[in-house]
């Protein structure tokens, strides 16, 4: 079983082979430069990314996107995360909660599959704080956002990714993607 996964992200390439592997699904990789739509609504921006990587190589494939939700910040920054981590520095990030008594973020890691007949969301979220003081070596974010007792900053550093493979959205979807391989073998 193979799945083409549609990214220039080798960290994210990692995270995806260390769920899929177990289930003996391999992700090929394939870059594309694909325009991102703007939407405050995660699952408009990703399922429009797969739609179009579909049309360009005309395979079943997978995108995915992640988003950090601050609720003291009204969902900041969103579906406009990737942005804001290159623009902010952690500190901006910490000067940002500096009053706020709910230091708590959400991260959404979100997959989308898609072939000529279907389009399946998956997602899962987790929560954690942002910390008064920087940690790690990630984007500006990651830096700040702890989970678990550790940023994703330190967890990079470490030569590790954000999550066990355990808990990953990667794993609901190779759960799915394999019975639905399965089924298709038995009606062939």
């Amino acid at each position: 079983m193979t799945i083409v996964f549609v990214t220039g992200n080798a960290r994210k390439v990692g995270e995806a082979r260390l769920a899929c592997d177990a289930y003996g699904i391999e992700i090929e990789q394939k870059a594309l430069d694909i325009k991102e739509i703007q939407s405050n609504k995660p699952q408009e921006i990703s399922e429009h990314k797969a739609r179009e990587a579909f049309e360009v190589i005309e395979k079943p494939l997978v995108v995915t996107d992640t988003f950090f939700h601050i609720p003291a910040l009204n969902g900041f920054p969103g579906p406009y995360m990737k942005y804001v981590a290159e623009w902010f520095t952690p500190q901006d990030f910490i000067h940002l909660m500096a009053d706020k008594k709910d230091k708590r973020i959400m991260f959404s890691e979100n997959i989308t599959y898609v072939d000529k007949n279907e389009t399946k969301f998956f997602s899962k979220e987790f929560w954690g704080v942002i910390v008064d003081t920087p940690r790690g070596k990630g984007n500006s974010i990651e830096d700040v956002a702890e989970f678990e007792g550790h940023t994703l900053g330190e967890r990079r550093a470490q030569g590790g990714f954000s999550h066990k493979a355990e808990d990953y959205v990667w794993i609901d979807f190779a759960t799915w993607f394999k019975a639905k391989s399965h089924n298709v073998d038995k009606t062939q």
